[in-house]
């Protein structure tokens, strides 16, 4: 089975370039899927996702009747990004958390940013994530944003973009380290001739940036994976993390506050807790502070909290930055708390808030991705150009209605990365999620996770909306010889 007839479709291919040749990094996987028939090609397609399944690597769709798990596709062609890229991808989004870290903490205190007329007060004051109940806190460390996933898309010019950041409860990196496991079983030999930068310690790493925020009490703090429960859709991630990381998985049920004190309850009784990662909204975490008939919460959490017996990444309030009309102003963030210019650029953004960003939007829906500010994965979006007039109609009337709650971006030409589909392979679009602990460093996952559009041509790579996932192999530079000969 080998790539002759492959066609990059005009764009961007991650694999190949113009010519056709392999990309630097690329020639070892190349070479190895060349060699391999396409019967053993699928017979290990077929091999990965018996042993996914088998792993229970499922989410679920919110708004499916049926309430089924899904097993997330996975394709077996590897992502490969030569590590001189992604040196610049990690310290663009080091430079990114450390700049949002710095903006949540002004917000809630000083408010100087917005004194001082860098980003419309207003704007922030009406974004849904932002939390006045927050206002005074001061986490451990100072620390906010503590797992952080930051959405790439790389152009047609070859250069990576940020596309959104995800602050409160990112989600996906189980599918990272399973993906994995089962590419290392499956191409051991393209594996180790790759040289690929390993991934496996990241439940480690977080581990102990859990543990380095618990309050000065104990030298073995006890920490524990808070979940919504098993109706919610990353609720596989929640339970593999907790086992990865030896530690308890809870629910709001099992938790309760004594004397300012975060109690589990346990088969020995109660037993505090020092620590939660939670992965439950700020809406649902306390009913006497946020949302008042939410079933999911511990009364008097953030009581306990603001007291310093209990830590929580992330902090509450974080997701006033993941407002894709915040997100507009991260470059200005970084060039305000930093006097630095961005590493990673935005993806150029319209704000329908600005009327004459609304107007350009309503005269060119037909050619915009039109998103809505606090929506995920891939709700609440037009994406302009496959869309009937009758949607983009729909679409303007919601837009005029409410501008402030619409950002709209131009449709990229996403780079695109050989998949086996039936006999062949054809180019896929791509997007990267890349995970950021920000304990005592800021500790960057090499890779990733790549989704993919499996739908042809469609640019949608999320799991709810027909998307999977691949492989992300951040592989080892050589030293290219003088002329860029492959090495």
């Amino acid at each position: 089975m080998r790539f002759q007839n492959y066609d990059n479709g005009g764009f961007y291919d991650e694999m190949f370039d113009a010519q056709g040749q392999p990309r630097p990094g690329t020639e070892a996987v190349v070479e190895r899927f060349s060699a391999l028939p396409l019967e053993e090609l699928k017979r290990r397609q077929e091999a990965a996702e018996k042993t996914l399944l088998q792993m229970g690597i499922t989410f679920s769709v919110y708004g499916d009747e049926q309430g089924t798990e899904r097993i997330f596709p996975f394709d077996i062609v590897p992502r490969i990004i030569p590590s001189n890229e992604w040196a610049e991808i990690e310290a663009g989004l080091k430079q990114r958390v450390q700049a949002l870290n710095l903006f949540i903490d002004d917000l809630y205190h000083d408010q100087k940013i917005l004194k001082d007329g860098i980003i419309p007060e207003e704007l922030v004051r009406s974004a849904s994530g932002f939390r006045p109940e927050c206002m005074g806190l001061n986490p451990p460390n100072g620390v906010w944003c503590h797992i952080t996933g930051t959405d790439l898309v790389r152009g047609g010019d070859g250069k990576f973009y940020v596309l959104e950041d995800n602050l409160r409860c990112p989600s996906g990196v189980s599918y990272v380290l399973e993906n994995r496991v089962v590419m290392k079983r499956s191409f051991p030999k393209a594996f180790d001739a790759a040289r690929v930068v390993p991934v496996a310690d990241y439940p480690n790493r977080l581990l102990g940036l859990l543990q380095n925020l618990a309050p000065p009490r104990h030298d073995k703090p006890v920490v524990a994976v808070w979940s919504p429960g098993i109706y919610n859709s990353a609720y596989f991630e929640h339970s593999f993390l907790a086992q990865q990381m030896g530690i308890e998985l809870v629910e709001g049920r099992d938790l309760v506050v004594i004397d300012d004190r975060v109690m589990m309850r346990t088969t020995n009784g109660l037993k505090p807790v020092d620590v939660l990662y939670r992965r439950i909204d700020d809406d649902f975490i306390d009913p006497e502070v946020f949302r008042s008939d939410s079933m999911l919460g511990v009364p008097g959490l953030m009581r306990a909290y603001r007291a310093g017996h209990v830590s929580l990444a992330n902090a509450p309030g974080t997701g006033v930055a993941d407002d894709k009309a915040i997100y507009a102003y991260v470059p200005e963030m970084i060039k305000y708390y930093l006097n630095q210019d961005a590493i990673l650029n935005n993806v150029e953004t319209y704000l329908c808030w600005r009327e004459k960003d609304l107007h350009h939007v309503l005269a060119n829906l037909d050619k915009l991705v039109v998103k809505k500010v606090g929506e995920s994965g891939g709700y609440g979006m037009l994406v302009g150009p496959h869309s009937s007039q009758q949607e983009r109609d729909a679409y303007a009337e919601q837009v005029r209605a409410n501008p402030r709650d619409f950002i709209a971006q131009p449709t990229l030409a996403l780079s695109r990365v050989p998949t086996l589909i039936d006999d062949h392979f054809e180019g896929r679009h791509v997007d990267l999620r890349p995970y950021i602990l920000y304990g005592e460093d800021i500790y960057v996952m090499p890779g990733g996770l790549t989704r993919v559009a499996l739908k042809k041509g469609s640019l949608v790579v999320n799991s709810s909306q027909g998307g999977g996932s691949k492989d992300t192999w951040v592989v080892e530079a050589c030293s290219l010889p003088e002329g860029g000969a492959s090495c």
